[in-house]
């Protein structure tokens, strides 16, 4: 009687997108939980973001209708200024904790690492904004809780981040990381920055649809974009 030789080649066993998502949760909780104990990141945000729209508020003396027109430039010129401290931070204090070593060593894949600090980044950023929106609205006597204008929001937060969180880990091991970080973000995040500027400005303006779609559509696209090449080049940047 003749059996069947065993196969003893070892099997490829694929990742289960459950365990991804996991680990990326269980990095968004951490940094949440480590957040809510120190108050650190989104407290010193906030104090680089109000001291900006200050002096926007002061330096530039407008009438009502010059106020209207840059609004949009003022409020992307304020979010980008405060979340390039954020993204710095955020990655600076894994390093300087020595959490960083832990993460790369766990069982894990480590594009998990990248999607875990996009996402808790974005929360960051959009908290910022839900803050600023406020005062904005007070200074400058404008109504910016439109849903459009908060969908542009959202949707350039995550543009940002999705580069800023990529290129905070290249600068994390240099010791000008301070400096690095802002020469190396502003000029590539500037395809988020502009179709995000003239979105908000066509819905603060109440533009037709037609006049600003584009813009939209681009800054969907280049968040796609962003997204899918910071989770292919995380694992390579880290690695070296």
């Amino acid at each position: 009687m003749s059996t069947a030789p065993l196969d003893t080649r070892p099997r490829a066993e694929a990742r289960p997108q459950t365990a991804l998502w996991r680990a990326v949760l269980a990095i968004v909780w951490k940094d949440l939980a480590s957040e809510w104990r120190s108050r650190e990141l989104l407290s010193s945000m906030m104090v680089f973001a109000l001291a900006v729209l200050f002096i926007f508020n002061f330096a530039l003396e407008l009438d009502a209708r010059t106020r209207t027109e840059v609004i949009g430039g003022m409020l992307w010129s304020t979010f980008t200024f405060a979340g390039t401290l954020g993204l710095n931070r955020s990655m600076a204090a894994e390093k300087d904790r020595g959490a960083l070593d832990g993460l790369l060593l766990a069982p894990m894949d480590r594009s998990a690492i990248y999607l875990g600090k996009v996402l808790a980044n974005w929360l960051f950023m959009l908290a910022m904004a839900g803050l600023v929106l406020p005062l904005v609205s007070m200074l400058y006597n404008q109504n910016l809780f439109r849903l459009g204008l908060l969908g542009v929001i959202v949707l350039g937060s995550l543009g940002y981040v999705a580069v800023g969180t990529l290129l905070a880990a290249m600068a994390v091991q240099a010791r000008t990381r301070d400096m690095l970080l802002p020469i190396l973000l502003l000029p590539l995040v500037l395809p988020v920055l502009i179709p995000a500027v003239r979105a908000s400005m066509g819905f603060l303006r109440d533009l037709p649809w037609a006049d600003f779609a584009s813009s939209v559509h681009l800054l969907v696209t280049t968040d796609i974009i962003f997204l899918a090449v910071g989770y292919m080049l995380f694992d390579a940047v880290m690695a070296e």
